[in-house]
């Protein structure tokens, strides 16, 4: 639906180069990547503020290199929301419409609609300074998806949201592309956000594009060492839903079972990525004191050091976790191949993913 060739572009100093990205009509690609990448300097690009010195865009086999913003069929949403601040929340949502020409009666009934597909319908008469960071991306999304894109550019739409926010918003978008089938570029520097969200992720590093793939082959096999740095190579585990009860899940990973949390129950027997960072996890030589919730006993297989940290892979069954630990907590522990030690971390640090 979407496809770069040889896509070069300048910024002052920097360069941007993509050799070659296709997204297909309805996926969900993510674009993760430190600060600096490039990220918002290809989205930029792809909706027309920024022309490229070489290569092509096309969009259904459309080149649309050369057009104009509002002849690409594209909408941006920018990291910074940009609602227009003098507007009422209505007049914002109907810009995209209004400057189309669209007839006063229909430009009505499609932001009444939206409004309320999106839950916003409350907030028309309000502006955009009374409103909370939710709420104006809920706002964005509506002006976004009221034209009736062939793609939305999303550029961290959750990088400036509370916890309680960023996860509603994230619910938010995964049912409007579940029930309205949009194709989107979501850019992020998140890797848990990448995989939740992503159809397929692609990883940007100095202006490249690196690794494309869905999450999960990107986080296990990572091509070079910017993207298992990115990832946070985190423990990436696949298990089954044993029961739920009072938002923690048990479950089954392997010969060993693991309690985690989830903002909604899942049902027995559901099968479920879990995501579990390398630094969560502590280490001892007995059973930890604390409310842990997850306590393994494993066998430490391998100790290699990482510069000023170091990384214990530990086994049980056919589960293996990697673990990073400071190099006093090495010294102290001093953990060998064979022996034997206890692996704790909280029900809250195991992200799931529903496969």
């Amino acid at each position: 639906m979407i496809r770069v060739e040889g896509l070069r572009v300048r910024a002052g100093d920097f360069k941007l180069y993509v050799e070659e990205l296709s997204i297909e009509g309805g996926e969900y690609l993510t674009l993760m990547g430190p600060s600096g990448a490039g990220k918002t300097i290809f989205l930029e690009t792809l909706v027309g503020f920024r022309r490229p010195e070489a290569g092509s865009i096309y969009i259904d086999g459309r080149d649309i290199t050369d057009l104009p913003p509002e002849r690409r069929g594209l909408a941006y949403v920018p990291q910074s929301i940009a609602l227009w601040p003098y507007m009422t929340v209505y007049e914002n949502i109907a810009y995209g419409l209004r400057i189309r020409g669209t007839r006063e009666s229909e430009l009505h009934r499609r932001v009444l609609e939206v409004a309320e597909y999106i839950g916003i319908e409350g907030l028309l008469k309000r502006m955009p300074e009374t409103l909370s960071g939710g709420e104006k991306q809920r706002v964005a999304l509506a002006r976004a998806l009221i034209i009736k894109p062939q793609a939305i550019l999303l550029d961290e739409p959750l990088s400036s949201l509370d916890e309680a926010s960023r996860e509603s918003a994230k619910e938010l978008i995964k049912r409007l592309h579940r029930e309205l089938g949009f194709t989107a570029i979501h850019v992020t520097h998140d890797p848990v956000e990448a995989a939740e969200l992503g159809n397929r992720m692609a990883v940007m590093y100095g202006g490249e594009i690196i690794q494309v793939g869905r999450p999960m082959e990107v986080f296990r096999d990572p091509k070079s060492m910017e993207v298992a740095w990115l990832s946070g190579r985190p423990n990436i585990l696949e298990g089954i839903v044993k029961s739920c009860e009072g938002g923690v899940l048990l479950i089954d990973v392997g010969e060993v079972e693991l309690k985690a949390v989830h903002p909604k129950p899942l049902p027995t027997g559901r099968r479920v990525i879990l995501l579990l960072g390398r630094e969560d996890i502590v280490l001892s030589r007995s059973p930890l004191r604390s409310s842990m919730r997850n306590q393994l006993r494993c066998r430490v297989a391998e100790v290699e050091e990482l510069g000023p940290l170091i990384e214990v892979e530990l086994a049980r069954g056919g589960v293996s976790l990697r673990v990073l630990i400071t190099r006093g907590s090495y010294e102290e522990l001093n953990p060998k191949p064979g022996e034997m030690l206890y692996a704790g971390f909280k029900a809250t640090a195991v992200k799931i993913i529903p496969s």
